[in-house]
């Protein structure tokens, strides 16, 4: 069984890591020259704020009496410069941002797995092709750009990671303390001859990273005061800085200023998916080269903000986000960045038709450079009668094209130039993602193949060992032998044919894959064709019907990854499954309270997602309810004189309700203290932490009877839970853990009801010693169900209470009793915690379950793996790398989910275990021993 269970891990981290590769491998090309417009530039130097974390309606609508938020930047573009939109893509987090920004490329969604800090990949940036770049902001980003950076020109001045706390006085001081950084450098200059020298240079860049926007966003919302007046100080220094810099080279008309943003925020103050209020930045241009507020009659967009921010008549110039680099580098004169996929925004240049010809011309020369290179390393890895080369971009076109646009400038005929820059833009960028997913269909049909192949596998080792559905075979040794030298040279050809293209490693490892898996499954022959007579002797309707009733169940569950009214309904159907099963009769208050739980848990599913209002009062409430639930079973536990309790046992109850206490008192006086500005109370994060170590071993002194461990665990569990609630989402373990501790009554009488099994007595059940293999009985269809029940269950704890597959439905604020100091993997640590609270209820409930009505957890085990194999599937071809940002990464993440759910229920199977039948010994006093 270790094999087996090995096996099943290997293959499920290769399905998991596949669709990296497939879908999302790096889309960086090395090898390219740089390109530079030959014309003067129209400035020296550059200057570029950037306000993390600031939504464009935030910074464009108009205060409730009609004055704008921020007076300065409101006059630049109304008087002096041009503005629009910068639309970002997902995930919108800073390091992905400011990539898209500086360097011109959006980094592909493997470099989040890789972490916010440093370069995953080495890529070319504006402030790399600079003669001299300052910056100063936040040490999460400057040090990347610094990093990839050759030579020493670039220079970065970072405050202290400590600073960035979410609970502090006042988040804008991170923005003072750049300013006034950067107004001590320029004095400082004056009297170092050496610097001041270096500022005079051409092709110059200052950056100022300002991250206040986005701490004070994250801590009180994006509609509070603090946001908004942090919004109006930046505006008052970008005002200073402005006329210092202006001052300081004697208003030369050569300095060109840019302000925008990395990405947005929603109203809960979270982002990295795809929300509007998240990828709609601003974007301010004024200064050298910049064109001046054009003013229009009307203008068409989609969304309706022009009449809000009262701008209908100064014309909008929409850009994506990477188009910004392109504009940055042609008006220092700067090589474009060289793996740059943006294109430049000539509505932003107040230039001669001449020069905007010319840098079009050098934009789309950049962006042929990167095809000609990706088309170039395809080639080289297929065997060229198997090469299919990208049509509309055949050499001779892209000869053609050049030719073209070179003559159309040498006549002067600018705009017609310009025009076929822009088709062969499209057409290289067309091209770029036909080779970057080339292989896919191939390496898809792959992975396809093995998870099919695998999935028949798990089936018939459930039939083989665990049903009489089929008799033992003897082997055929003469057959095996041949099927055997047939998959071995079927696989030694498929290897052979990836040798000769110089494939990568992991190409392998999928088309592989499926050799060995379909060899197990063919060798499995006899027993197909033993079950196939077998069903056909059993009623073909009843067969046929069951099938179908699994296949709707499977496809209620995917459907609930993208609607989560649909648990609502399935936890509907399961309220009535007593009476269809006629199980009511038997035990009418057991189902009446079943039927009464379920009702009860699919509202949750209805509400909305967690996090976006906090309420503070619910997590009390269900702290007080936690403890009210918790008397009322001491007290039946001590009245029922169970002569196999313990006065011991009772002080770890004892414990554990002080706990739940004590948490609920941390959780209401920590977020009093944040919201009287006087940051995260000392005494409370230690009791938090501490609290959180002490849950699990506090659990693991308690008795191993069932109810008394489970309602042991549920204690444990809750303490931590509460610490992270912020909202209604505190209530949902309880009702979670009273549904399961009805399930397990109501799979008591479901055996009953089948006659499979004499009725154990719950009440004495004892966990240790229910681990006897000669108990175990076969597997029956009703086993199939009650597996069905626990993946319900799980997606259920999943999303419940929010949409956990996507990364903004996360709320910083239930993490403030343990922590407030930004720190991306503590914080995602204890999210991860939240989310995997309500899943060992459920574990610990199906292993109860399992035990209780004498199955192997094993048997029923497999058939979970093979629902939500079927479930994975489902998503495999649901993944998408295009359409809005909101769905890509949705997709992604619901197949990582479903994948990982299985790898993590077979870890969560292995805690289950553990927490129900270990138990921690203590000392014990003779005298009160009672047996």
């Amino acid at each position: 069984i270790p094999i087996f269970i090995l096996a099943g891990l290997l293959v499920h981290c290769v399905f998991l890591v596949s669709i990296f590769d497939i879908y999302f491998s790096s889309p960086l090309v090395h090898g390219m020259t740089p390109q530079q417009t030959p014309l003067p530039p129209p400035a020296k130097r550059l200057v570029l704020f950037v306000a993390d974390g600031l939504r464009a309606d935030s910074l464009y609508e108009l205060n409730s009496d009609g004055t704008p938020r921020a007076p300065y930047l409101r006059s630049i573009l109304e008087n002096h410069g041009s503005w629009g939109i910068s639309h970002t893509r997902v995930p919108t987090e800073s390091r992905p941002g400011h990539v898209a920004l500086i360097a011109g490329f959006y980094e592909d969604v493997s470099a989040v797995a890789k972490g916010w800090k440093e370069n995953p990949v080495e890529f070319d940036s504006v402030f790399n092709e600079s003669k001299y770049t300052w910056s100063w902001g936040s040490p999460d980003i400057l040090p990347m750009f610094a990093k990839g950076a050759t030579g020493d020109h670039v220079y970065t001045f970072c405050y202290a990671a400590e600073s960035e706390d979410f609970g502090a006085e006042d988040a804008a001081k991170l923005d003072i303390w750049v300013f006034d950084h950067v107004k001590s450098f320029f004095n400082s200059s004056r009297s170092n001859q050496t610097l001041f020298s270096a500022l005079n240079e051409e092709k110059v860049v200052l950056f100022l990273h300002l991250l206040g926007i986005d701490t004070n966003g994250h801590a009180h919302r994006p509609n509070s005061r603090e946001y908004q007046e942090n919004i109006k100080q930046v505006d008052e220094s970008v005002k200073e800085i402005a006329s210092l810099i202006d001052n300081f080279y004697g208003n030369d008309g050569k300095t060109a200023f840019i302000l925008t943003s990395d990405h947005g925020m929603t109203d809960w103050g979270s982002h990295g998916a795809g929300h509007p209020s998240e990828t709609l930045t601003p974007l301010i241009v004024w200064g050298a080269g910049v064109n001046y507020p054009q003013k229009v009659t009307s203008q068409f967009f989609e969304d309706n903000f022009l009449k809000e921010w009262k701008l209908e008549n100064l014309k909008r110039i929409d850009v994506n986000q990477a188009d910004i680099a392109p504009l940055m580098a042609s008006l220092i004169g700067v090589p474009f960045p060289l793996n740059s996929v943006g294109t430049l925004p000539l509505e932003y240049l107040n230039s001669s038709a001449h020069f905007k010809a010319e840098s079009m011309f050098t934009n789309a020369v950049q962006i042929l450079e990167q095809f000609k290179v990706k088309m170039g390393q395809k080639k080289k890895t297929t065997l060229s009668f198997l090469f299919t080369p990208f049509k509309p971009l055949s050499d001779s076109e892209q000869i053609n094209l050049l030719k073209k646009i070179r003559l159309y400038i040498q006549q002067q005929k600018y705009d017609e130039a310009v025009a076929l820059c822009k088709t062969l833009i499209n057409l290289a960028l067309e091209g770029l993602s036909y080779y970057h997913t080339y292989d896919r269909l191939f390496l898809g049909l792959s992975i396809a193949v093995g998870f099919v192949g695998w999935t028949t596998y798990v089936i018939l080792v459930i039939i083989k060992a665990h049903t009489n559905l089929t008799k033992t075979v003897p082997a055929n040794e003469k057959k095996s032998s041949v099927l055997f030298y047939g998959f071995a040279s079927a696989g030694m050809i498929i290897a052979f044919f990836l040798l000769i293209q110089t494939c990568p490693w992991t190409y392998y490892v999928y088309c592989l894959l499926p050799v060995p898996v379909w060899y197990a499954v063919v060798r499995e022959i006899p027993v197909i064709q033993d079950l196939a007579t077998n069903v056909l002797s059993l009623h073909m309707g009843q067969s046929i019907g069951f099938l179908l009733v699994c296949l709707l169940g499977i496809e209620i569950l995917v459907f609930s990854f993208f609607y989560r009214s649909a648990l609502t309904v399935g936890l509907l159907v399961f309220a009535g499954w007593p009476v269809i099963t006629q199980l009511w009769i038997q035990a009418k208050a057991r189902a009446l309270i079943w039927t009464l739980l379920c009702v009860l848990l699919a509202i949750f599913p209805l509400m909305p997602v967690v996090g976006r209002e906090p309420n503070i009062p619910l997590v009390i409430a269900a702290g007080l309810l936690t403890l009210l639930i918790s008397f009322f079973s001491l007290a039946s536990l001590c009245k029922s004189g169970n002569k196999y309790r313990d006065n011991e046992d009772l002080k770890v109850y004892f414990y554990q309700m002080f706990s739940v206490a004590l948490s609920t008192y941390v959780v209401s006086s920590t977020h009093n203290s944040l919201k009287n500005k006087q940051g995260l109370p000392v005494m409370n994060q230690i009791i938090s932490w501490m609290t959180l170590v002490s849950s699990p071993v506090l659990l693991l002194l308690s008795p191993t009877f069932l109810f008394q461990r489970l309602f042991s665990i549920l204690l444990s569990l809750m303490s931590t839970y509460l610490l992270l609630s912020t909202g209604y989402e505190a209530l949902f373990p309880l009702a979670l853990f009273g549904l399961m501790f009805a399930w397990i009554n109501m799979e008591q009488e479901a055996l009953q009801h089948y006659g499979l099994s004499l009725k154990p007595k719950l009440a004495v059940f004892n966990f240790t010693y229910a681990v006897d293999i000669t108990q175990f009985r076969q597997l029956h269809l009703d086993d199939v169900r009650r597996s069905f029940f626990f993946v319900f269950f799980i997606v259920t704890a999943f999303f419940g209470t929010g949409n956990i597959a996507s990364i903004n439905s996360f709320d910083p604020a239930s993490v403030y009793c343990f922590l407030t100091v930004f720190s991306p993997f503590m914080m995602g640590g204890l999210l991860l915690l939240k989310v995997a609270i309500p899943f060992v209820l459920v574990s610990c409930a199906f292993e109860a379950v399992q035990v209780t009505t004498q199955l192997s957890s094993k048997s029923l085990f497999l058939i979970v793996l093979v629902i939500s194999d079927i479930m994975a599937l489902h998503f495999f071809f649901l993944v998408k790398d295009y359409g809005s940002w909101l769905d890509i990464g949705t997709s992604i993440s619901h197949y990582v989910l479903v994948m990982s759910l299985t790898i993590f229920m077979m870890v969560m199977n292995g805690l289950a275990q553990l927490l129900t039948t270990q138990r921690l010994g203590l000392p014990r006093r003779t005298k009160h021993h009672s047996t």
